[in-house]
């Protein structure tokens, strides 16, 4: 990634490519470049993805759509995001958010302060490919995603939407 205080242009697969969760998150602007300020990553989430439902103690989350489409869930709201909309969760409120079931969410991701970047770096693993990752059909431990996300001031608090317990998103 760039160093702080230097422009710089990253091309569409440029950035730091995460299998997170089971997204592709390519990671476009860190607190190293903007100074603590903002994260910005680009997301791929599959048809039907749900994170736990969560609330950030330290950041607003916003989301950009630039294809397909998303049900946000945030503290009592129903929002309903398709390509160019714009959605903000301030924190410290309950959110989560469903894809639609017809294709892939393709959105910016963008989080202030920056830190979001450290959290999927430390759940996710380096993508092998940028592409959605194989479906993992294996066990997902909900104690250590939520030991993860306590170390980086996010509080996960159910599990995804449609779920009765956690299972892999």
């Amino acid at each position: 990634m760039p160093s702080v205080n230097r422009p710089y242009v990253l091309a569409g697969a440029e950035g730091q490519a995460l299998w997170f969760l089971g997204n592709l998150v390519t990671v476009k602007a860190t607190g190293a470049q903007t100074r603590g300020r903002l994260t910005v990553a680009e997301f791929l989430n599959p048809a039907g993805f749900a994170p736990p439902l969560h609330r950030h103690l330290e950041e607003d989350e916003m989301f950009y759509v630039l294809s397909g489409s998303a049900r946000f869930l945030c503290d009592g709201q129903e929002l309903t995001a398709e390509p160019g909309d714009f959605v903000l969760l301030p924190v410290g409120l309950p959110h989560t958010f469903v894809v639609g079931s017809e294709e892939p969410l393709r959105c910016l991701q963008i989080t202030t302060p920056s830190g979001f970047e450290d959290f999927a770096a430390e759940v996710g693993a380096p993508a092998g490919e940028r592409r959605l990752p194989d479906p993992d059909p294996g066990p997902f431990d909900p104690a250590a995603l939520g030991h993860a996300a306590a170390r980086h001031h996010i509080e996960i608090l159910g599990p995804p939407p449609g779920a009765s317990g956690y299972a892999r998103p």
